[in-house]
């Protein structure tokens, strides 16, 4: 089975990844590659994080902490960042699962109280290794930090004007020019928005995408799955080089996401809410599913 277009042709490698028996699995929440094209899943069940070889072969798994919680993830110079929606965390770990920080809400009692909720959903490092936490699930806000986790500034608030949010679910550093940008997935309004990296707004755009959940930049491109059932990729002018795997009927079925099994099929996504690629341009993507759907696209 195959799935992209023109430039963008994949081979899906159906049942890619071997789970082993001792991991409970959860929702499929976010992906990534190290160096040496391992690939780490990060998911709601136990232990919370499971890493394959670029085959798929099981490596090693642990984060029993994150079980219920775990969200966002990204990987940056050799660690592990990862939200926990459960108990309002980001923390680094090194690639075998030592802690190293762990930042909770920022002190806003102007934001955030007992009613109010911090629910992180995902986390970015900068250049200069400052650490953003954007509060998809809580109260639409984008948090900076220094590296060692002291607080610097907030930007965001519910709405839809510029700098506002509705969900910033996901959230990254764009490497591909000359200055480096903060993007955020602002999911509820269907936009990537853009700001500098001291949280001043550049510019937004809402072109060809359906409910974005998060970013991996390959090179020139922007990769980001659309919750609405499809992968897509971006060329470095944020234009649309192809969409992978787009099912339009998926999100609309009742039960969605959580879908009887006879419903899917290797070369069609239902809910992406992770995306990752390896040093050879293979695509790994994470599906927001009950037990869990990670599927490989191996670039022809």
């Amino acid at each position: 089975m195959k799935a992209g277009s023109n430039s963008h042709v994949y081979q899906v490698a159906a049942g890619w990844a071997k789970w082993p028996d001792s991991v409970n699995v959860g929702y499929t929440h976010g992906i990534v590659t190290d160096s040496e094209d391992r690939v780490y899943v990060f998911h709601t069940g136990t232990p919370s994080i499971v890493v394959f070889t670029e085959q798929g072969e099981f490596i090693r798994a642990f984060g029993e902490q994150f079980e219920g919680g775990a969200h966002g993830f990204y990987f940056h110079q050799e660690h592990l960042y990862v939200t926990d929606t459960s108990r309002g965390l980001m923390v680094k770990l090194t690639l075998e699962g030592e802690e190293l920080l762990t930042i909770g809400a920022p002190d806003r009692p102007d934001i955030y109280d007992a009613e109010r909720k911090y629910v992180p959903t995902d986390v970015a490092v900068g250049p200069n290794g400052d650490i953003y936490v954007s509060d998809g699930y809580g109260r639409n806000w984008v948090h900076q930090f220094t590296s060692e986790g002291v607080y610097i500034r907030s930007w965001g608030g519910t709405g839809s004007e510029q700098g506002q949010f509705k969900c910033p679910h996901g959230i990254s550093v764009n490497p591909r020019n000359q200055e480096p940008e903060l993007y955020v997935a602002d999911r509820g309004n269907s936009r990537i928005q853009v700001f500098t990296m001291d949280g001043e707004f550049k510019r937004q755009f809402d072109n060809d995408m359906d409910m974005p959940c998060s970013f991996y930049f390959f090179g020139d491109e922007m990769y980001f799955p659309d919750l609405h059932s499809r992968y897509t990729i971006f060329d470095k002018n944020d234009t649309l080089i192809t969409h992978l795997g787009e099912d339009q009927n998926a999100y609309k079925q009742q039960g969605w996401p959580n879908l009887p099994k006879e419903y899917y099929r290797d070369d069609r996504f239902s809910s992406p809410h992770g995306v990752c690629v390896d040093s050879k341009g293979n695509v790994y993507a994470a599906e927001w599913i009950s037990d869990g759907r990670v599927t490989k696209l191996e670039r022809i």
